[in-house]
């Protein structure tokens, strides 16, 4: 009943002229031509902040790529050691099929296939879910998407798009509001919200909009959980390219937490 109410109100929201259409799309896939066709690897720094104040910092690697069109992102963590290997991959699956997450834990050794309500969970214990990252790295390909009216963020030009779950989806999110910086096509601030309530705001400055390769992405972003008082601090501290061709284990469910 909830998937039938989100794609009728979907439905609804991106209704309208073909322009107003085309412009949503036109945002959209300005988003996703910030994911390279060619291999790129991000160094990142993950610091979750719980409610005391305490922190915990996971230091990885995030690999991130376009095959056929279809975005594939790998983050692997080298540091704290007890997550030392610990693997998250992505493989969007385009119009013909689900997209789908996949975890590996050291501690157990094994893969798991993330579905259902189980996306909605904590990223190895940071403020992002399996479907936060997810949502983030694909440029939120597969929810319902509509222009609002522009805004601004400081002296920054946005569009607003007003994201709701995919059809059948299971996320929490009854809907999530993304800020598009027009200049770099990347979203400054994205807020989600359950029912009524905002639960988590994600936020960057447009001072750490950076380019790699001609290609835009923050360097410095921080979500926070409203609800639970906690937050999360990412960090890009160095990125590299490659024009050889892919490691075929990289994006593969059955090796993709393989070291190099």
């Amino acid at each position: 009943m909830k998937a039938r109410r989100w794609l009728y109100a979907a439905l609804i929201a991106v209704a309208g002229t073909v322009q107003a259409d085309d412009a949503t799309r036109k945002v959209l896939d300005c988003m996703r031509a910030n994911v390279p066709p060619s291999l790129q690897i991000k160094e990142v720094e993950l610091t979750a902040v719980d409610r005391g104040g305490m922190e915990r910092l996971l230091k990885g690697k995030v690999y991130a790529t376009r095959i056929d069109g279809l975005i594939r992102v790998l983050l692997r963590i080298a540091k704290p050691r007890d997550l030392d290997g610990a693997s998250y991959l992505m493989r969007e699956g385009g119009a013909e099929k689900k997209d789908e997450i996949f975890l590996y834990l050291p501690a157990i050794q094994r893969v798991r296939k993330i579905s259902g309500a189980s996306i909605d969970g904590s990223l190895l214990g940071t403020d992002f879910s399996y479907n936060d990252m997810k949502q983030l790295q694909a440029a939120f390909g597969d929810a319902q998407a509509a222009l609002e009216k522009p805004s601004m963020l400081g002296d920054r030009p946005v569009d607003v798009l007003r994201l709701l779950p995919a059809a059948g989806g299971s996320t929490r999110y009854s809907r999530v509001l993304a800020y598009v910086d027009r200049k770099s096509c990347v979203a400054l601030k994205a807020e989600f919200y359950e029912g009524k309530t905002l639960r988590k705001e994600l936020s960057a400055t447009a001072e750490s909009l950076k380019r790699a390769d001609g290609y835009w992405y923050l360097s410095d972003l921080t979500m926070r959980d409203l609800k639970e008082g906690t937050s999360t601090r990412l960090k890009v501290t160095g990125v590299s390219g490659t024009s050889d061709e892919l490691p075929a284990r990289l994006f593969n469910p059955t090796s993709f937490y393989r070291g190099n």
